[in-house]
């Protein structure tokens, strides 16, 4: 049976503790259950990773929709920067800095799940929770771990209404190519609605 596991390294610790302070709890939430969609995922396809790097990119992906880090320009790149800072704070390689700024850049892209696992794993595991992308290759049991270890606490209604926000914020900064407008018009708030997950 499936276990949630997180990295039990000072690191991953410090990361994940800096995306709860500065999150909201739905937001945090997120970004653990895309660690966790994608490490089912992850195990289910007997893909080999390295758990803190995947881990790193999948908790720290969607920092940069937070008030702390949100400033002009798109969230993924404001986010990929953030956490570069971040990392390079701590001692982390460049060769790993990089995966995780991939990682959180390529997030909403389909071109990532050609890449490495810790890359393509974020991207599956954020779409899951997102979209409902995969989730018929879970078994219920899984769904309902996750689910019930980190509840979604509405999450439809707060996630369309913080990409709404992020985008009008941009476009007020004169950010016209925004990641937050181009989800949107690709039809997000739909998508989001439609998932398989009640809220």
């Amino acid at each position: 049976m499936y276990q949630i596991t997180i990295p039990d390294s000072r690191l991953a610790n410090k990361a994940a503790q800096l995306v709860l302070e500065i999150s909201p709890e739905f937001l945090y939430n997120h970004c653990m259950r895309t660690y966790a969609f994608g490490d089912a995922l992850g195990k289910k396809y007997g893909l080999t990773y390295d758990q803190e790097l995947f881990f790193l990119g999948a908790v720290l992906h969607d920092i940069g929709l937070t008030e702390h880090v949100c400033r002009k320009h798109s969230f993924e790149h404001e986010g990929a920067d953030h956490a570069e800072t971040f990392l390079a704070s701590h001692g982390i390689s460049p060769e790993k800095i990089d995966l995780v700024r991939e990682a959180i850049l390529l997030h909403t892209s389909e071109v990532a799940g050609e890449k490495q696992p810790e890359i393509a794993l974020v991207h599956f595991g954020a779409g899951m929770d997102v979209l409902g992308l995969r989730a018929g290759d879970l078994s219920e049991e899984i769904v309902k771990l996750i689910l019930e270890s980190y509840p979604r606490l509405g999450f439809k209604k707060a996630m369309i209404e913080l990409i709404n926000y992020d985008a009008e914020l941009k476009i007020r900064n004169q950010q016209q190519n925004n990641l937050s407008s181009a989800l949107l018009r690709m039809g997000f708030e739909h998508g989001v609605l439609n998932s398989p997950f009640t809220e």
